[in-house]
């Protein structure tokens, strides 16, 4: 059984048109009969959590939820944002270390120190892809102090090295331990926002990886004049201090990360029920899952994993590149020294703006295609600059541009994967193989700017812009328009026979219960609809603003007797106050 959601309102102006194609997974279309499964399933979680603002009006409510919202946010995305502008500090103050003299100091060759850059992705990308299950496994608290404080540790003995093997075993074990903290966070995050919210939130905690990149410029200049203190040198006070911070902040963690929403002692008992229940019904799937390894082999046959896996290499490699070698594209200018870290600032500044603007764009209007296309565009022009013009003010102007053009396409891609993969475990997998590949590029970007080529860095500039037309062309072109054609196949019903055919089970193992994604605009405004086909005596959730409510109304007769079949139905529209929406009782 079908629904065409393609009739016309008595508006053309607000008709509902398929504008949401980049979120097929998070407003959805239910099979029949693992719709109601999956109702049965949430009603039987919101019943064990009675709703605290029963008899409130929806205003009231409205201002609840946000002050709710407001709360949690203030919590969690300031702390997390820290560890992770740490994580990025980390891992890139290597460049910081080159300019302050680390490669005469441990007595480097030609080529050495590309190898301490290769040697990290190799271990962050082989254990990133596990670091979900144990987070799960261990709990969010447990995992997150443990890997901050080991990274912390290793960071600080990285500043006692006194040979070049010293160095790489240090970076090796760095990249283990900082594997699990960027898709650990974003799957936490999944944990206490809805869908429509995670994007905004992403964008900020990515943001910290630029200011860490700002920051780290005017610390290293500041930290390289301890040279001679201790005996040690100014570059291994940069290792040192930065670990011992880390370690400090890690320790705090115990503290300040709660497992799940429902342990958290910085909300009352009434607003920590609030949070599951807002969850339990924003979700378009299982609301509880047990792992079975079926999953994994569901991910990797899902189309969209590899639709990602390319997108995401496209933006994390020239971001790892621009990350670990803008001190030695800076230095090629004719920068040195101090002058060169704190000409790193600025760039990052910008690129930290431009994350978190995009990242309220995407959210707002729900393109995050468009959003990925429009980006890099300015991120391929700042590269091309590089390439043609020898000037190094121009230069330098073009390294604004990359800046803004790299940064804010990963946090929104990571927000794409999200929301557009369905089911909790299926979506951790897929995610983990999507970082997963991303990370093991950085290999590349450790090895494309070399100084053989100096001062133009000619191969290091044009294996960026490969990869950014990558990602433009073959990636979020590509995904953009094949979700819009996936959209299309589920509104004429060809996907229809296939799913009736599947068990429960192999739709849960599946994840992808959805069979269509619909969105109405109005005044210029996405809502996203969830219509649900199911049974009869089911609810057809259209969840929407209550201004689109009376274009629906003139819809509804008409639409379910045409896809009711034989079922007698009598639509009744009523308001779910616990949802927040309207629906259609049929009956």
């Amino acid at each position: 059984m079908t629904t065409d959601t393609t009739a016309t309102p008595p508006s053309e102006q607000e008709k509902p048109t398929a504008v949401d194609v980049e979120n097929v997974a998070s407003t959805t279309l239910s099979n029949a009969g693992t719709g109601a499964a999956v109702d049965a399933e949430r009603n039987a979680l919101l019943a064990a959590l009675p709703d605290p603002d029963e008899g409130k009006s929806e205003e009231e409510r409205r201002e609840i939820d946000r002050k709710l919202v407001w709360k949690v946010d203030l919590w969690l995305i300031p702390w997390l944002s820290l560890l992770y502008l740490l994580s990025f500090l980390d891992r890139t103050n290597i460049g910081n270390a080159r300019l302050a003299g680390m490669e005469d100091w441990l007595d480097m060759g030609p080529g050495d120190y590309n190898v301490a850059l290769t040697i990290f992705f190799v271990s962050y990308a082989l254990f990133e892809p596990i670091t979900n299950g144990l987070l799960k496994r261990l709990t969010p608290r447990i995992f997150f102090t443990g890997i901050i404080i080991a990274w912390g540790a290793v960071m600080t003995l990285m500043g006692v090295c006194n040979n070049y093997p010293g160095l790489l075993a240090a970076r090796f074990f760095l990249g283990v331990a900082e594997a699990g903290l960027y898709p650990g966070v974003n799957y936490y995050l999944g944990c206490w926002y809805k869908s429509s919210e995670i994007g905004a939130r992403a964008a900020i905690f990515f943001s910290a990886a630029a200011l860490a990149g700002s920051f780290g410029g005017l610390l290293a200049a500041a930290i390289a004049k301890m040279d001679g203190v201790g005996g040690r040198p100014g570059w291994a006070w940069i290792f040192i201090l930065e670990g011992l911070a880390t370690v400090a902040v890690g320790a705090f963690c115990w503290w300040m990360v709660f497992d799940w929403p429902d342990t958290a002692r910085f909300l009352s008992p009434e607003d920590r029920v609030r949070v599951q229940r807002r969850l339990i019904l924003d979700r378009q799937g299982r609301t509880a899952e047990d792992f079975d390894k079926r999953h994994i082999w569901a991910a990797m046959k899902d189309w969209k994993t590899y639709g990602y896996m390319v997108i995401y290499m496209g933006s994390l490699m020239p971001l790892y590149a621009f990350s670990l070698f803008l001190p030695t594209i800076l230095r090629s200018m004719g920068h040195v020294g101090t002058k060169a870290q704190l000409l790193s600032v600025p760039p990052y500044a910008c690129a930290a703006a431009a994350t978190v603007f995009v990242g309220f764009l995407a959210d707002r209007t729900k393109w995050r295609g468009y959003c990925n296309i429009a980006t890099v565009c300015i991120g391929i022009i700042g590269f091309t600059m590089l390439i043609a013009s020898p000037n190094p003010h121009v230069q330098y102007g073009a390294v604004f541009l990359g800046a803004m053009g790299i940064y804010p396409t990963v946090s929104n891609t990571v927000s794409w994967v999200n929301n557009n993969i369905e089911g909790s475990l299926k979506r951790a997998i897929v995610l983990g193989m999507v970082v997963g590949w991303g990370n093991l590029n950085g290999v590349v970007s450790s090895n494309i700017y070399r100084e053989t080529q100096r001062p133009r860095y000619f191969a290091g500039h044009g294996t960026v812009l490969a990869y950014q037309i990558l990602f433009l062309l073959g990636g979020s072109i590509f995904m953009h328009f094949a979700l819009r054609l996936e959209n299309r196949r589920r509104a004429r019903g060809s996907l229809d026979a296939k799913y009736a055919a599947m068990t429960d089970e192999q739709k849960w193992i599946s994840g992808d219960l959805s069979l269509y994604a619909e969105g109405i605009t109005e005044n210029g405004r996405d809502h996203a609809i969830s219509v649900g086909v199911l049974d009869a005596g089911q609810i057809m959730h259209w969840r929407m603003s209550a201004q689109a409510v009376k274009h629906i109304c003139a819809l509804s007769v008409a639409l379910l007797e045409k896809h009711t079949d034989s079922i007698v139905v009598s639509p009744i529209l009523v308001h779910d106050h616990s949802a927040g929406h309207y629906a259609l009782s049929v009956v």
